[in-house]
């Protein structure tokens, strides 16, 4: 099944990567930050067609609406363009995102990096990759010399759980923080020892499903910002390197 994903997440990123900086027909979801393309829709279409075809019984989320109610225990979630709005300005960060659960547990996952033909994958017992390579977490335990990385959530203007007092809180304890607009590669940075840690609020299931799997497997901690576990449907997520974990529960569940 890994196999299948990296398969066609590279099949999708063709896709991304032929529309990328042409001028695609945008639409918005809720509001002006909340966008999509026909390319998301296009890549979109191109992910589920193949599961139809080749895992037939298999359930599928997808973010823009392409759900099916399988038999099988299998679920499917699929954000075709995580990070959209870099994707739609001609910021090159980007990636398609696919997990599968199997019984409420995350089975595998894989994040393709579009633009810089990285495939972040990972299966269940089996460690995280970055293409061929073995991936792990940064062995940093020191909040004051660590690279941290955040995103906003798109109604950011009602500050929903003091997202800017925490940002606030984090940027002048940490090295440094930033914030690039795909959580998906974002949690990957994490696996990668890039960052030392990420958190966000109000992120959906296809934005964290691949990349939580991805992270365990290169030995990050997932949890929500009081330590507790979390799955797919939390609105809180943070995930780190575990060294810097309780620093990070400090600063923002008192902030």
């Amino acid at each position: 099944m890994l196999t299948d994903l990296i398969n066609i997440s590279k099949d999708a990123g063709s896709i991304i990567r032929e529309g990328f900086g042409k001028n695609n027909a945008v639409e918005f979801k809720t509001d002006e930050g909340n966008l999509v393309t026909e390319i998301d829709k296009k890549t979109e279409k191109t992910i589920i067609d193949f599961i139809k075809k080749s895992y037939p019984n298999d359930s599928i989320l997808a973010e823009e609406g392409g759900n099916n109610k399988g038999t099988s225990e299998n679920l499917w979630v699929i954000d075709p363009l995580d990070g959209t709005t870099n994707f739609t300005h001609g910021l090159p960060l980007f990636a398609v995102s696919i997990g599968v659960i199997r019984s409420k547990d995350i089975i595998a996952g894989v994040v393709y990096d579009v633009m810089n033909d990285i495939v972040y994958s990972a299966e269940k017992g089996s460690g995280a990759f970055a293409n061929d390579k073995k991936i792990y977490v940064s062995k940093n335990n020191i909040i004051g010399r660590s690279l941290l990385a955040t995103g906003f959530p798109y109604n950011v203007k009602e500050n929903p759980e003091n997202t800017f007092e925490k940002f606030s809180a984090v940027t002048k304890s940490a090295r440094a923080v930033r914030r690039l607009g795909s959580a998906a590669l974002d949690i990957c940075h994490v696996a990668k020892g890039i960052y030392d840690g990420f958190w966000e609020v109000n992120l959906n299931p296809w934005d964290v499903c691949a990349g939580m799997i991805i992270s365990k497997e290169a030995g990050g901690i997932v949890s929500d910002f009081r330590g507790n576990e979390i799955d797919i449907y939390s609105k809180q997520i943070l995930v780190t390197n575990g060294k810097v974990t309780n620093c990070l529960i400090d600063l923002l569940s008192n902030n």
